[in-house]
């Protein structure tokens, strides 16, 4: 029997954004807490329904909602900010994804808020450092990874540096990271009974990320940071580490065959072996004509073929799969989300619909989309029914709505 997921009865207020402070709220949502989003007032829908009754996902900046609600709040009304301010006290964490001091001069900053409730965790998340020279200045994903120094680490030989989509400085450096922050604030919290402000930067949370490599570059260490970009181990350099195109054009295959058992086993699969390319493999003056090697014997059969040939062997020879397959085939292609880490007695929620107490796969009846298609969270959705199971607050009694944003009811009994 699996208990309620781990962050049941924890109350988490976000404020609306892109990417990295969305996702960190979706984190803490997926672990049960209850997360209440707060939208600027809009006067159109921003969600449609089918005939079925379902949401159709439409173009929207944040798809990162699941399990979440919504309250629309004018952040210019007074009456608006009192209503914050008035439900400040009963929440536990609140997500601030602004540029420095945009919340202080709305009388939404750490020092005002944590004056109204000293068990708040005030997270702040920013792209840049906040005492650096690049602080007032806008950014992306790709200018954190710039700054941070892991930009120059991506990428091939004789090529500019690549960009990993926004996966490593809004998701990981950013939104992880300040997850990981909130969760040891909590912690903190329940020794000192205080909560406090978390800090956390793309810059930082990808530089961190890249501790490893940056060890490695600053230490020259042979084969992993002592050659440019593209040269090294790990970084397509070598030809037993890298990727290759099968038959079927378009189609890949990931090959990571590092140690000699693996290699040894990458060559047999391949029928290479006792070729002498066993004694070779150390030498890099023969890595180009290894990999041209590769590239032909892989180009003689398709994916799906060469993942048969290495079903089961410690070639470290994998198909690269696409989302649109695992989705359409989840059992074979391991396709079916999952949430990201297995708590065994308190499981997260599940992604996956119909699974329910498992704990690989997560608790409760799973959510529309399956983890493959996000659907946004139309601005006041959810967020009345929200307030009335956190405070049971109602509306005409603590708040009304005005201009279609949220507004503390005069005298409101609190």
């Amino acid at each position: 029997m699996t208990g309620p997921p781990p962050l049941t009865g924890i109350r988490v207020l976000e404020f609306a954004s892109l990417a990295p402070g969305p996702f960190a709220g979706m984190l803490l949502a997926d672990a049960g807490a209850s997360v209440l989003r707060v939208d600027r007032p809009v006067t159109t829908t921003t969600t449609s329904t089918s005939s079925t009754g379902s949401r159709s996902p439409l173009p929207t900046g944040d798809l990162l909602t699941r399990h979440k609600t919504s309250i629309t709040v004018d952040l210019k009304n007074p009456h608006g900010i009192a209503l914050l301010h008035a439900l400040v006290p009963h929440i536990d964490v609140l997500i601030d994804p602004f540029r420095p001091s945009v919340l202080e001069r709305l009388s939404l900053g750490p020092s005002h808020l944590l004056s109204l409730n000293p068990r708040l965790i005030y997270a702040r998340l920013t792209g840049f450092r906040r005492d650096g020279r690049f602080a007032a200045m806008a950014g992306h994903d790709i200018n954190y990874l710039a700054v941070s120094g892991v930009l120059s680490l991506l990428g091939r030989t004789r090529a500019p540096p690549t960009p990993p989509q926004n996966l490593l400085a809004d998701f990981a450096g950013g939104g992880a990271t300040l997850v990981q922050g909130i969760l040891l604030a909590l912690v903190s919290r329940a020794s000192t009974g205080k909560g406090q402000v978390v800090e956390a930067s793309m810059v930082d949370g990808v530089g961190y990320l890249a501790s490893f490599s940056r060890f490695m570059v600053a230490g020259r260490v042979p084969g992993l940071g002592d050659r440019p970009r593209g040269e090294n181990l790990l970084d397509s350099g070598c030809p037993y580490y890298d990727v290759y195109e099968t038959r079927d054009r378009g189609r890949f295959v990931a090959v990571g065959a590092l140690e000699p058992q693996f290699f040894a086993a990458l060559l047999k699969g391949l029928a290479l072996q006792g070729m002498g390319w066993e004694e070779k493999r150390y030498d890099r003056d023969r890595w180009p004509e290894l990999r041209r090697v590769f590239e032909d014997v892989f180009r003689t059969r398709t994916r799906d073929e060469w993942e048969q040939v290495f079903a089961g062997s410690d070639a470290c020879c994998t198909p690269v799969y696409e989302y649109a397959e695992m989705r359409a085939d989840p059992v074979a292609k391991e396709g079916d989300q999952r949430p990201p880490v297995t708590l065994r007695d308190t499981p997260c929620l599940a992604v996956k619909k119909g699974v329910s107490d498992d704990a690989s796969h997560g608790q409760g009846p799973g959510v529309e989309g399956e983890g493959y298609i996000g659907y946004p969270l139309a601005p006041g959705e959810g967020g009345v029914e929200t307030l009335k199971a956190w405070l049971n607050w109602t509306r005409g009694v603590h708040f009304d709505v005005r201009d279609g944003g949220l507004v503390l009811k005069d005298k409101a009994r609190l």
